[in-house]
C-alpha cells in the first residue's frame, strides 16, 4: 500500500513508502504519464529553454554586491563598525550561492562555463565544495523527505520522525526535544558546517576534481582571512568572521527550511512517481518582487523540483501551469505565505518531537 496524504490543511505526520525505482535509472513509463503530460506542455511553452543572457544582469548585480562590501570593508578600517559589513558580506555570499545552484542544475550554462561557475561562486567565493554539493543535492532532488535516501535529512540535528531519535547523541538528544527552537538557533553554524563537510570530502578524495577545488578552497581561507586579520586587530577579525558566517548560516537556513520541513516525509525504497514524488514533498512559498530577491527563485520549491534545469526567471511562468495540472489531476499542491511557512516548519518539529519531550520510546544507540 502507498502512503499519501492530503497536505492542503497544512503540516503532516510522516508517513511510509513503498517500493519503487530510481528515477535517475527510470524508463519513461516508470516516470509516470502525469509528469510526461505536463512536462510536454512545459516545453511547449518554452520554458526549459537556456537562457545564459539573462542571467548577466544578476550576476553583475552580485558582483556589484560583493563588491560593495569589500570596498567597505577597506574603507572602515579597524572599527567595530565592521560588524555590518560581515553582515553585509554574508548576505551576499548567500546571493553568489544561488548562481552556483543554477551553475550545478545546468540552468545557467551548460559543459564548462557551468562548472566554472560553480566552482568561483562556491569554491572561491564562500569557501564550499562545488563538486561535493552538487552530488549532495543531485540525491536530495531524486529523494526529497525520504529519511533514508535524501542526505538532507541525514546530515541534521534535528529528526523528520521518532526512528531517528535513538541514533543521537544525548546532546543532539537534548536539541530533538526542543528542536522547534533549537532548529532555527543553530543556523548560525550552517555555513560552517558546510565547509567543514566540504574539507571532510576533499581529504577523504571524494572529489572528481580535488586539486582545483583544494587550490581554490586555500584561495578563499588565505584571501579572506588574511585580509581580515591584516586590517582588523584580533577580538574584531574573530567577530568580523563569526557575525560573518552567522548571518550566511541563518540565511541559507531561512531560504531552505520552508521547501520541504512539514511536507510528507517518507521512507524505504520509492513508489511514487517523479511528480507526486516532487510536488507531495514541497511547499511554494507565495511570490512577490522581495521574495523572489531574497530567496533566488526557490520559493517555488515545487516548480523547481520537477523542473531543475529550468532557468530561475521562468518559474513564475511555469507555476500556473503546473498548479492547474495538479488541480485537473486532484494532487495537493502546497503554497502558503512567507510568515505562515516558517510557523509550518516549527509546529511540524514541535509535533515530531512530542514524544521525546514525553520522555520518549525506549532506544538504543547503535555502536556499530
Amino acid at each position: 500500500m502507498q502512503a499519501k496524504q492530503s497536505l492542503s490543511k497544512g503540516p503532516v505526520t510522516p508517513r511510509s513508502g513503498l517500493v519503487g525505482v530510481d528515477p535517475a535509472r527510470a524508463s519513461a513509463r516508470d516516470v509516470g504519464n502525469h509528469f510526461a503530460e505536463l512536462s510536454k506542455e512545459i516545453r511547449a511553452a518554452g520554458l526549459l529553454d537556456l537562457a545564459p543572457r539573462r542571467y548577466y544582469s544578476r550576476l553583475a548585480l552580485n558582483t556589484g554586491l560583493l563588491a560593495a562590501g569589500l570596498v567597505a570593508f577597506f574603507l572602515v578600517g579597524d572599527s567595530w563598525w565592521q560588524l555590518g559589513v560581515a553582515a553585509w558580506l554574508g548576505l551576499s555570499c548567500a546571493q553568489s550561492a544561488f548562481m552556483w545552484h543554477d551553475a550545478g542544475h545546468k540552468a545557467m550554462f551548460r559543459g564548462r562555463w557551468a562548472t566554472v561557475m560553480g566552482l568561483v561562486h562556491a569554491n572561491l567565493v564562500n569557501g564550499v565544495s562545488y563538486g561535493w554539493w552538487v552530488n549532495h543535492h543531485n540525491r536530495h532532488h531524486s529523494f526529497p523527505n525520504n529519511i533514508d535516501l535524501d542526505p538532507d535529512i541525514g546530515r541534521r540535528t534535528a529528526i523528520f520522525d521518532m526512528s531517528q531519535y535513538g541514533s543521537r547523541t544525548r546532546w543532539q538528544r537534548f536539541v530533538v526535544r526542543h528542536q522547534h527552537v533549537l532548529f532555527f538557533v543553530l543556523l548560525v553554524f550552517e555555513g560552517y558546517k558546510m565547509r567543514r563537510t566540504s574539507l571532510i570530502a576533499l581529504f577523504r578524495s571524494r572529489l572528481r576534481q580535488p586539486v582545483v577545488e583544494g587550490l581554490l578552497i586555500l584561495a578563499n581561507m588565505a584571501i579572506y582571512l588574511g585580509a581580515v586579520f591584516l586590517v582588523l586587530s584580533p577580538l574584531k577579525a574573530v567577530a568580523f568572521v563569526a557575525v560573518q558566517h552567522a548571518v550566511l548560516g541563518v540565511y541559507f537556513g531561512l531560504i531552505f527550511a520552508p521547501n520541504h520541513k512539514g511536507m510528507e516525509v517518507r521512507d524505504g525504497d520509492e513508489s511514487l512517481d517523479w511528480l507526486e514524488r516532487q510536488v507531495l514533498t514541497s511547499r511554494n512559498i507565495r511570490p512577490s518582487t522581495l521574495v523572489d530577491f531574497l530567496y533566488g527563485g526557490l520559493n517555488y520549491q515545487v516548480e523547481h523540483h520537477l523542473f531543475p534545469t529550468m532557468p530561475r526567471m521562468n518559474l513564475g511562468r511555469c507555476r500556473p501551469i503546473v498548479q492547474r495540472y495538479c488541480a485537473r489531476r486532484g494532487i495537493p499542491y502546497r503554497e502558503v505565505g512567507l510568515v505562515e511557512s516558517y510557523q509550518e516548519v516549527a509546529s511540524f518539529l514541535h509535533e515530531v518531537s512530542e514524544p521525546a519531550r514525553r520522555g520518549g520510546p525506549t532506544v538504543t544507540t547503535s555502536t556499530s
